[in-house]
């Protein structure tokens, strides 16, 4: 059994799906990100930077004691060897899968997470961070888009964690004004993988728990934007 510490977010997505196409059983516990549940300590013991997701496997491979891990890529690096799934053994196809997985982490899902603040959070517009980070996304989504023109189906080839990484931060395209019809390749691939029921499942997981409410709510803006050291 697996413990997911997850809130609906870009990032808890990725792991739900992952959980769900492994067919991996697991026990989700909420936390609370507006409310500030990711600072607790019991979770600042699994998660010392204070971000969800992270997880506890109480069947590792090899057995013994639990394994928690934080950080999203780490984890879908982990269940991916422990399922021997959506990552290739093969080492060149593996590297391949691995590039795009910290591709995402680095630069896709951070950039990302930068032009959405300050469209949609900043309670000040600044028309230089707007201008600055829409670029940016949008070089990325131009990215991609070639990475998908060259190899078809997927990101890096077969079905892969690469594609589990990246598909929540473009589920984000309509709330950042990505134009999408500029990136055909990214819609053809993000209808694809939308269309998959573990993917449906993974996405549907505290659905209801979903709220725009940090836009307007000054408390929930201090505890996710301005805690200091």
């Amino acid at each position: 059994m697996i413990d997911l510490y997850y809130w609906p977010t870009p990032n808890g997505w990725k792991i739900s799906i992952m959980l769900e196409e492994a067919s991996l059983d697991y026990r989700t516990v909420p936390v609370n990100i507006g409310a500030g549940e990711q600072f607790s300590e019991d979770f600042l013991r699994l998660s010392p930077n204070g971000r969800m997701p992270a997880i506890v496997d109480h069947d590792p491979p090899g057995g013994g004691a639990p394994v928690s891990i934080f950080e999203s890529g780490a984890i879908l690096l982990y269940l991916a060897e422990k399922t021997g799934r959506f990552c290739p053994a093969d080492v060149k196809a593996k590297a391949k899968v691995t590039e795009w997985l910290m591709w995402q982490m680095a630069g896709f899902g951070p950039m990302l997470g930068q032009n959405g603040h300050f469209k949609l959070y900043a309670p000040e517009k600044i028309p230089y961070a707007i201008d600055r980070y829409e670029r940016e996304a949008n070089r990325l989504y131009g990215v991609l888009d070639a990475q998908l023109g060259r190899t078809g189906a997927c990101v890096a080839g077969d079905y892969s964690i690469a594609d589990m990484a990246i598909f929540p931060w473009v589920v984000t395209h309509k709330r950042q004004d990505i134009p999408m019809a500029r990136f055909p390749h990214v819609q053809r691939w993000f209808a694809q993988v939308r269309a998959r029921p573990k993917v449906q499942a993974g996405m549907a997981l505290l659905r209801d728990k979903v709220s725009n409410a940090a836009a307007d709510d000054e408390k929930a803006r201090d505890i996710l934007f301005r805690r200091p050291a």
